[in-house]
């Protein structure tokens, strides 16, 4: 446990003020949304500077103080969950587009800045930034970074990792790096960039990252496709893909869609009842390619895959279609939910959501149970929803005793156990599943390297 000195001590590296250790601070800067461990650290830090994170990590391996990154705290998977006392080391203050260089088409920014914040900046300069989530208001970018970041627009646009030009990292050893220097093209040795994209701050802090910047697309068209069985999702996939160049494909389960309709302030895409739903996004940019899309959509009505469809006429039309998706996260929140985030490739989708789906039913068969996801990247979320009656202890742990036949199953599936809330302690003990030992020897040498004294985030990914 940190000693009043050593507090002390830390306080005299930053400003005044910038160590918190209030209750009220210890419990809002010690968790992320996961619900599963209670927050318990020492005190909240808010370095301004890369010298004073240095300071701070310096600090930490002469007093052997773990310390765990804290951006918007939008994690689903408890990697920015501080529970045996540690530091919390927040980037709140960071938080400024230090440049935008239009010719280069990237951003310049301290991990501190929200996505929402770039995206708007991108936007304002006739530019992109493609990488979007419901969270988008308060995830922060050094988050998104450590997290490998994914949403609603990878099967155009990729993950987090595809935006990072180049980072500056200060090093477990309190060392900083500067990665790649924003260049396309480099082909000097090993890219250790990408090492620390999805780290989860275990090897170190992000303290600057040049985001890559695109074209902002033009006359962006929603559909919302109701579908009538999981079998006519992945053709209804295939028919649009293989015409148009799409930037979005989402599905979600009646149940999903429910949860949202009863909130009352999302309009009903069209009265028929669909039992899955499949929401689209691609360009409209001429008339003829509209009316290509409506005409894969009247040959799916043929074939017996769609039963019902609406196409946005508009930007209002737009965003209160994608809010048919975006809301289910929130509107499920006070359920308590049991998340999975799992993936498998695109061609495995139906089979394995349709096992998953039936040991699910087989042994939750008293819960609700919601799914939704980017099918278009293999992406699915698996949502069960707490019953309010039940003790939320006992919850977790029957949705724990389900999970060995699941991670199973994605593992004969060759697929992954996180595909993008990252491992964190929710899926520290399922590694195994998506990784090989072998692999994860690699990984721990790895962290050794750059963490010598395991003070970055420790527990996360794997245990101590």
């Amino acid at each position: 446990m940190t000693s009043p000195a050593q507090i002390e001590e830390l306080k005299t590296l930053v400003e005044p003020g910038k160590v918190l250790l209030d209750a009220d601070s210890l419990n809002t800067y010690g968790k992320d949304w996961t619900k599963q461990f209670a927050p318990a650290p020492t005190a909240i830090v808010f370095p301004k500077t890369i010298e004073q994170v240095q300071a701070i990590v310096r600090w930490a391996n002469q007093h052997k103080v773990a310390l765990v990154p804290s951006g918007g705290r939008t994690g689903l998977s408890a990697a920015a969950v501080a529970a045996n006392g540690e530091v919390v080391v927040s980037f709140d203050y960071m938080n400024q587009i230090l440049d935008v260089n239009l010719t280069d088409r990237t951003a310049v920014c301290q991990p501190g800045v929200v996505t929402e914040h770039l995206q708007n900046v991108a936007e304002e300069k006739g530019l992109y930034y493609p990488v979007d989530f419901a969270s988008a208001g308060s995830s922060q970018i050094g988050g998104n970074i450590g997290t490998n970041a994914g949403g609603i627009k990878v099967i155009r646009y990729g993950m987090t990792r595809n935006w990072v030009a180049g980072m500056k990292v200060v090093t477990g050893k309190g060392d900083l790096l500067e990665l790649n220097h924003d260049l396309i093209k480099n082909a000097t040795g090993y890219d250790m960039r990408q090492l620390f994209i999805g780290a989860e701050g275990t090897l170190g802090f992000v303290v600057e990252a040049t985001m890559r910047l695109d074209r902002a697309p033009k006359n962006l068209t929603a559909m919302v496709l109701g579908t009538a069985d999981l079998d006519s999702i992945m053709p209804v996939l295939h028919a649009f893909h293989g015409k148009l160049d799409l930037t979005a494909f989402e599905f979600f389960s009646d149940k999903a869609l429910a949860n949202v309709m009863a909130r009352g302030d999302v309009p009903s895409p069209f009265d028929t009842e669909c039992p899955f739903y499949a929401l689209l996004e691609f360009e409209a940019t001429t008339e003829e390619v509209a009316n290509l899309a409506l005409e894969i959509f009247e040959n799916c009505v043929e074939q017996g895959w769609v039963l019902d469809g609406v196409m946005s006429q508009n930007q209002t039309q737009l965003q209160n279609l994608w809010k048919l998706r975006e809301y289910i996260s929130e509107t499920i929140s006070h359920r308590t939910p049991y998340k999975n985030d799992i993936s498998v490739t695109v061609s495995k989708v139906t089979a394995f959501l349709q096992e998953i789906d039936a040991i699910v039913a087989e042994d939750y068969p008293d819960f609700e149970v919601v799914w939704y996801g980017h099918i278009g990247d293999g992406n699915l979320h698996l949502n069960i929803l707490k019953p309010e009656d039940l003790d939320k202890d006992e919850f977790f742990a029957r949705c724990a005793t389900v999970n060995k036949r699941v991670f199973e199953t994605v593992e004969q599936y060759n697929g992954s156990i996180s595909a993008e809330h990252g491992v964190g302690l929710v899926k520290r003990d399922y590694l195994t599943y998506s990784r090989s030992p072998v692999e994860i020897e690699y990984m721990k040498a790895l962290k050794a390297v750059f963490d010598p004294n395991g003070i970055m985030n420790p527990g996360k990914i794997f245990a101590v």
